[in-house]
């Protein structure tokens, strides 16, 4: 178990459990930092724990040894966590289990469809196509099931976010039946990280807004499985220029981990949050413990897109 020295002095609260799920698809860039800060300063000054989880389900776009380095990384900047790292490669077990839950209550088909057979569909609001229901009774002659998908009815899906506020989603129109296994067996991020939430008895979600809209679609598996749902808050995603999410599909460089103080001072005024005096003078340590204390909800960007720094931005035009 990683100790942390902002929150030595703290009665861990079980009444919080928060975490932070990185991809290891390249290296920690801002707005991953932005993500693992955000979740690190509302856990721990809730008295909380702050638990890791290696979200490495994509073995097609993962960069071999980005899992380490966004440890090390992590451990650079002082944000540390509390007991084992958790990847998910190693819970398949667990995803099957639901995925028999599921199947024994027939929420679940097969489905034959390619991405091209239903690319003229509809664009949902996370810009992913909403499936038109073409296997839902049955997969067509001579087609075999590709992927599972869960059936979704015209849910109607309410959720208050403690940052974006309320919103509403009918699954039917804004979805349609979601994949919850990928062809050739990979389990999809909606199964999984609704497992894991539930697994480690995750109590407080925050994260990036860039996952807003298909948070829906997590508590509808949550009531299917008759798992709790946790509180979520959902910061401002750092985008760039082109106001483009900060990703590695953007280019967005990765954070320097000799710059750590000035980094996160960048960061907590991305949030909102105040600065310490002489805080460009202050160890990462000593500025996570003045964070730690003086962080506020009420002071973060009620918005869903932020502009990163200019250092952290890349304009993908000139590769173009």
């Amino acid at each position: 178990m990683r100790g942390n020295d902002a929150a030595k002095d703290m009665t861990i609260s079980k009444l919080y459990r928060g975490r932070f799920a990185p991809s290891p698809t390249g290296p920690l860039h801002f707005g991953s930092l932005v993500a693992a800060l955000g979740s690190y300063l509302d856990a721990r000054h809730h008295r909380g724990e702050w638990l890791l989880r290696m979200e490495d389900l994509d073995p097609p776009r993962e960069v071999a040894g980005a899992g380490d380095l966004i440890l090390r990384t992590l451990e650079t900047f002082g944000l540390e966590w509390d007991g084992p790292v958790v990847y998910q490669s190693q819970r398949a077990v667990l995803y099957e289990n639901a995925l028999a839950q599921l199947e024994r209550a027939d929420h679940l088909y097969g489905c034959a469809c390619t991405r091209r057979e239903i690319a003229d569909s509809a664009v949902g609001p996370d810009n992913s196509r909403i499936y038109p229901g073409t296997c839902r009774a049955g997969l067509p002659p001579g087609r075999k099931a590709r992927t599972l998908r869960v059936r979704v009815h015209d849910n109607n899906i309410t959720l208050t976010d403690a940052l974006q506020g309320q919103m509403q989603q009918r699954l039917g129109q804004a979805v349609g039946d979601f994949i919850l296994r990928r062809a050739g067996g990979l389990f999809a991020y909606q199964l999984a990280v609704v497992v894991d939430d539930a697994e480690q008895e995750i109590t407080h979600v925050v994260r990036g807004a860039d996952l807003l809209d298909s948070t829906p679609r997590q508590v509808y598996l949550q009531q299917l499985l008759a798992y709790p749902t946790p509180g979520y808050l959902h910061l401002p995603m750092a985008v760039d220029v082109r106001q483009d999410k900060l990703s590695k599909q953007t280019f967005a460089p990765a954070i320097d981990a000799q710059q750590c103080t000035a980094t996160l001072c960048q960061a907590l005024t991305f949030l909102g949050q105040p600065l310490p005096d002489a805080a460009s003078e202050a160890s990462p340590a000593e500025l996570l413990r003045w964070a730690v204390a003086h962080w506020d909800r009420a002071a973060l960007p009620a918005q869903r897109m932020r502009d990163a720094p200019p250092q952290f931005q890349y304009d993908s035009t000139e590769r173009e």
